[in-house]
C-alpha cells in the first residue's frame, strides 16, 4: 500500500482552504456588482399562469360604496306630490279633527317623531331623524328590546361541571331583561370525553410493576348537571367513566407476578355535590337582586316609552294649534290686503282727477306691504326662528302624523278652540303631578335600583366562606357494560371481570368529602369599603335631586298655571283690541269713501287703522293658540295628557306559546303549597299597577267666559269651555274660513 506523507496531506489542506477564501470574494464582489448595476427598485414576481386582466383583484378599499341592502321605501316617502308653494297652490283641503290627528299619529308611529323633555321643540324633527342612527330614535319597539336584552358573559362551569358563580356588586347597567336574569338560575349541562396515549422509555430497569419501555391508553368521559340555587349555592350531579390499559404483565402472563389482575379496567363514579356560602352570597335576598335589577329597567323602560307617547301626542296637539293659528294669519293678512287694494283703487280713482296724489302712493306702498305679509303668511320665511308659514306648520303636522309630505291636500283644523276659563285646583293638580309626573316616576326608580345596589355592596364586605358536600358511588370492573360474575373485582381464581355499572350498582363502594373555604376580603378591604361609601354617597345624591325634582315640578306646574292665566288674559285683550280696531276700520273707510277735505290725512289713518287690525288679528290667534298649548302643558305636568286624550297604554298580544307557557306555570303555582308572601326577599319594591284612569282630566270645570269688554258671564259645565267666534268679517265661526286665498 502507498502511503502519503503528513505534510503533503497539510499542503493540501491549506491551498483549499485557500482556493474557498477566493471563490467567497468572487462572488460577493459579482454579487454587489449586480446589485450596483441594476440599481434598489421593487420589482413584482412572475407568475406562470397570469393572464393580465386581474380579474380576481379588486381596488376598492376606500372606495365610496352602496350597502347591499333590498328594502323597498313605503308609498309615503316615494308617491309624495309636488310642494305646495306660492306657485303651486292646486290642492283640496281635508278637514281634520284633533282626536283625528292624535289617532293618526299613534297609529303610524313606529319611530317616535319627538324629543325628551317639556320645552316645545324649535329643531327641525325631520333633520333630527335624518341624521340620527335609529339606535338613537325612540320606537315602539323599545320595552320590548329593554326585555330581551342579555347579558353578553355566558354561563360558566369549571373542569368538575360545577356552575361558577359571579362576583362582584350587582348593578343595573350590567344586568339584561328579567329572563336573561333568570337564565342565571338555569340547569346547566357540560360535558367531555378525552383520550390519551402514552408510549415512552422510562429511566428505571425493567421489572415487573415498572416497565422500562411504557405504554399505555387512558380515556375518561364526564356528564355533569350543575344548577345554581336562590340561596346562593351550587347543586350539581356528575357522572364520569374511566378506562385504563397499559403493558405491565398481568398475573395470566406470568404467574408470579404480583401486579395487574387483568390488562385494562373501567371504573364508573356517580357523584353528587351541594356547595352553599355561609357569608357572602347567602341567601335569596342578594342573589335575586340582578332579577329585581332587571325588572326595574324593564319598568324604566316603559316609563321613557311613556313619555314619548306624551311627548308625541303634546307634540300633535302643539302642530294642531299652530296649524290654526297659521289659517288665522293668512286670513288677517288677506283681510288686510284686500281692505289696502280697495283703499288704494279708491285713491287712483281720485289721483286721476288731480285730487290727493300722493294718498295713491301711500295707499299703494300699504298694499305691497300687506301683499308679502300674506306671502309670509302663506309660505313662511327661511330666517331662523320666523314663522314657516301655512304651508311650513301643516308639513310639521304631516310629520306627526306619519303621512306624505304632499298628497294633493292641505289639511285643515276642524275643531274650534278653547276659549273659555279653565281653572283647575292647584292643590289637587300638584298633589297629582307629585304622584303621576313620569319623570319623577324615573326618579324613584332609580332611586329603588340604587338600594338594591347597596345591599349587595354591603355583601360584599363579608368574606367568602363556602362548605362543600360530596357524596360518590363508584364502582371498578373489566368492562363499562358487559355482564361478567357477580364476584368480586378484581376476580379470582379465572373468573371473569364484572363490569364497572354492576359494581356500582351493588353500592358496595362509597365514598364522602366535606371542603371548607375561606377567602376574606384583602387586609383593610379598602376597595370593598370604597364602593360602600360610593353607593351610599350616589343614593344620597339621587335623593337629593328627587326632593330638587319634586321642587321643580311645583315650579313648572306653578309655572304652567300662570301661563295658562295669562294666555288667557291676553286672549281676551287681544279679542277687545281687534274688535276697536275692526270698529276704527270701518268708521275710517266709510269717511274716506265719502271723502272729505282733507283727503291725505285720512288714508293715512285709514292704513294706520288697517295695520292696527292686521296685527291685532295676529297677536289674537296667537294668544288664542298659546292659551290652548297652556292647557296641555298643565296636563302634560300633571301626568294626565293620556288620560285627557282617552289614551291608555296596554301590553301587546303575546304569541301562543307564551299563553300556554303561562297557563303550564299557573298550574304549576296552583298545585305547590302557599307560602306567605311576606317571606319573599327581597322585600316589595313596586306599589303595583299604576291607575291611570283617575278621573281628573276630564272632570267637569269650572269655567268663565269673556266676550268683550264689560261682557262675561259664569257657567257651570261639564264640556271644557264653551265656543265663541271672533267678531272679524268673512269669518263666522272660530273654526279657520273656507276663503280663497288665490285672489
Amino acid at each position: 500500500m502507498l502511503a502519503t506523507a503528513p505534510w503533503l496531506e497539510n499542503r493540501w489542506m491549506e491551498v483549499s482552504r485557500l482556493m474557498k477564501r477566493i471563490i467567497k470574494k468572487w462572488l460577493v464582489s459579482v454579487h454587489i456588482a449586480c446589485i450596483a448595476l441594476t440599481g434598489c427598485h421593487p420589482t413584482q414576481p412572475y407568475f406562470i399562469r397570469e393572464r393580465g386582466d386581474l380579474a380576481h383583484y379588486l381596488d376598492q378599499a376606500q372606495k365610496i360604496e352602496i350597502p347591499d341592502l333590498e328594502i323597498d321605501p313605503i308609498p309615503e316617502a316615494t308617491q309624495t306630490f309636488e310642494p305646495i308653494t306660492l306657485d303651486n297652490q292646486k290642492f283640496e283641503f281635508l278637514d281634520v279633527s284633533l282626536e283625528e290627528c292624535v289617532s293618526y299619529a299613534l297609529a303610524n308611529a313606529k319611530i317616535l317623531q319627538t324629543l325628551p323633555g317639556y320645552q316645545r321643540q324649535a329643531l327641525d324633527i325631520s333633520s333630527v331623524i335624518l341624521a340620527s342612527p335609529s339606535q338613537q330614535l325612540s320606537s315602539i319597539y323599545d320595552p320590548a328590546i329593554a326585555a330581551t336584552t342579555t347579558n353578553s358573559q355566558p354561563i360558566v362551569v369549571d373542569g368538575n361541571g360545577n356552575r361558577v358563580l359571579p362576583r362582584g356588586v350587582a348593578r343595573a347597567n350590567q344586568v339584561g331583561g328579567v329572563e336573561d336574569a333568570l337564565s342565571e338560575f338555569d340547569a346547566q349541562v357540560s360535558s367531555f370525553l378525552a383520550y390519551n396515549n402514552t408510549d415512552r422509555a422510562r429511566n428505571v430497569v425493567d421489572n415487573q410493576f415498572n416497565r422500562s419501555l411504557f405504554r399505555g391508553n387512558d380515556g375518561s368521559a364526564q356528564l355533569a348537571l350543575s344548577k345554581r340555587l336562590a340561596t346562593g349555592g351550587v347543586v350539581t350531579a356528575r357522572s364520569q367513566s374511566i378506562y385504563s390499559f397499559n403493558n405491565i404483565p398481568t398475573q395470566s402472563e406470568n404467574p408470579i407476578n404480583l401486579g395487574r389482575v387483568i390488562p385494562s379496567d373501567y371504573t364508573q363514579v356517580l357523584e353528587a355535590q351541594v356547595l352553599h356560602p355561609l357569608m357572602r352570597n347567602r341567601g335569596t335576598l342578594v342573589n335575586r337582586i340582578p332579577i329585581v335589577l332587571a325588572r326595574i329597567n324593564e319598568d324604566i323602560s316603559l316609563v321613557q316609552f311613556e313619555e314619548r307617547v306624551r311627548n308625541l301626542v303634546r307634540d300633535v296637539e302643539y302642530a294642531y294649534w299652530d296649524l290654526y293659528q297659521a289659517y288665522w294669519n293668512v286670513e288677517n293678512a288677506r283681510i288686510a290686503r284686500d281692505s289696502a287694494a280697495q283703499a288704494y283703487h279708491i285713491a287712483h280713482e281720485k289721483s286721476k282727477k288731480g285730487l290727493a296724489s300722493t294718498t295713491e302712493a301711500q295707499a299703494r306702498v300699504t298694499f305691497h306691504e300687506f301683499q308679502a305679509q300674506l306671502d309670509a303668511a302663506l309660505g313662511g320665511s327661511n330666517v331662523q326662528g320666523q314663522e314657516p308659514g301655512l304651508f311650513g306648520r301643516e308639513q310639521s303636522l304631516r310629520l306627526l302624523l306619519g303621512w306624505a309630505a304632499t298628497d294633493g291636500r292641505l289639511i285643515r283644523p276642524s275643531d274650534k278652540p278653547t276659549i273659555g276659563l279653565v281653572e283647575f285646583d292647584f292643590y289637587n293638580s300638584l298633589d297629582e303631578t307629585l304622584y303621576r309626573n313620569v319623570d319623577l316616576r324615573r326618579y324613584r326608580w332609580n332611586i329603588k335600583q340604587q338600594e338594591l345596589e347597596l345591599v349587595s355592596a354591603k355583601n360584599q364586605m363579608l368574606p367568602e366562606v363556602n362548605v362543600s358536600l360530596l357524596y360518590r358511588w363508584l364502582g371498578v370492573g373489566g368492562s363499562l357494560l358487559g355482564n361478567g360474575d357477580q364476584g368480586p373485582f378484581p376476580p379470582l381464581g379465572g373468573q371473569s371481570a364484572p363490569s364497572a355499572w354492576e359494581e356500582l350498582l351493588e353500592g358496595d363502594y362509597q365514598e364522602g368529602a366535606v371542603r371548607l373555604d375561606f377567602i376574606p376580603n384583602p387586609v383593610g378591604a379598602r376597595r370593598a369599603h370604597a364602593d360602600v361609601r360610593n353607593k351610599q354617597l350616589q343614593l344620597a345624591k339621587s335623593h337629593a335631586g328627587l326632593e330638587q325634582a319634586e321642587t321643580a315640578a311645583s315650579y313648572r306646574l306653578t309655572q304652567t298655571l300662570r301661563e295658562l292665566n295669562s294666555n288667557y288674559a291676553q286672549m281676551t285683550e287681544q279679542l277687545a283690541l281687534l274688535t276697536a280696531a275692526q270698529r276704527l276700520v270701518q268708521l275710517f273707510q266709510e269717511k274716506f269713501n265719502v271723502g272729505d277735505s282733507n283727503p291725505e290725512q285720512t288714508i293715512d289713518l285709514l292704513l294706520r287703522a288697517q295695520q292696527q287690525r292686521a296685527n291685532a288679528g295676529r297677536n289674537y290667534a296667537r294668544a288664542l293658540s298659546e292659551y290652548n298649548k297652556s292647557i296641555t302643558d298643565v296636563h302634560t305636568v300633571k301626568g294626565s295628557l293620556l288620560e285627557y286624550n282617552n289614551i291608555r297604554l296596554e301590553e301587546g298580544m303575546w304569541p301562543d306559546k307564551a299563553y300556554w307557557d303561562a297557563h303550564e306555570r299557573a298550574r304549576e303555582r296552583d298545585a305547590a303549597k302557599f307560602l306567605d308572601y311576606g317571606a319573599s326577599r327581597p322585600k316589595v319594591i313596586s306599589r303595583g299597577l299604576l291607575e291611570q284612569d283617575m278621573g281628573t282630566a276630564n272632570a267637569p270645570a269650572r269655567t268663565q267666559v269673556k266676550i268683550g269688554p264689560g261682557n262675561q258671564s259664569d257657567s257651570e259645565g261639564s264640556e271644557p269651555a264653551p265656543k265663541t267666534e271672533p267678531p272679524v268679517k268673512q269669518a263666522k265661526s272660530s273654526s279657520p274660513p273656507k276663503f280663497d286665498w288665490g285672489q
